[in-house]
């Protein structure tokens, strides 16, 4: 399961509008047109999807309870995950 909360770098109980600002400025680091990284574009898409997800309520209520349900069932590997995205969240 991708963490979006550490895609956008924003903790799991910040606000809608924290949300959008962390989208806007990680959309502005990672488009296409202002990053010659190869992987520029899929980052890109990735911090899309995040947003779309924590911006709607219903969408974010639901990811919520399914990324709750992985914690309990594969605590280890979503850990993991979540310690990778915050340390990359950090080196930049």
């Amino acid at each position: 399961m991708k963490d979006y909360y550490g895609l956008l770098g924003v903790p799991p109980d910040a606000t809608t509008e924290n949300i959008k600002t962390a989208y806007r400025r990680k959309a502005a680091q990672f488009h296409p047109d202002r990053n010659p990284e190869p992987d520029a574009a899929a980052k890109f898409r990735a911090v899309q999807e995040a947003y779309e997800t924590l911006a709607d309520g219903d969408r974010r209520k639901v990811y919520d309870e399914t990324r709750r349900s992985s914690l309990i069932d594969d605590p280890l590997l979503v850990a993991r995950e979540i310690w990778g995205n915050y340390l990359g969240t950090m080196q930049k």
